[in-house]
């Protein structure tokens, strides 16, 4: 069974399911798959990069692109 047909089936079956603690597990289980498969794929930033996004932060801060934190709170809220 390839893949596809599987995800399929899966969903399918997922679908079918009337057990709230079935599907809280499941939900669980996805999120904690997918938070590990994207801390796989974490490298750390270079010197050089980490030097770079704090000249243009400062740039940005010295020419006014920036945004207050109660900006964004009130944006948020």
């Amino acid at each position: 069974m390839d893949l596809q047909t599987r995800k399929i089936t899966f969903v399918q079956e997922f679908l079918r399911l009337q057990n709230e603690e079935i599907i809280s597990g499941l939900e669980n289980f996805l999120r904690n798959k997918k938070a590990e498969q994207f801390e796989k794929t974490l490298e750390p930033m270079s010197i050089e990069q980490f030097n770079l996004e704090i000249d243009q932060s400062m740039k940005d801060s010295d020419e006014g692109r920036i945004i207050s934190a109660m900006d964004l709170k009130e944006k948020a809220g």
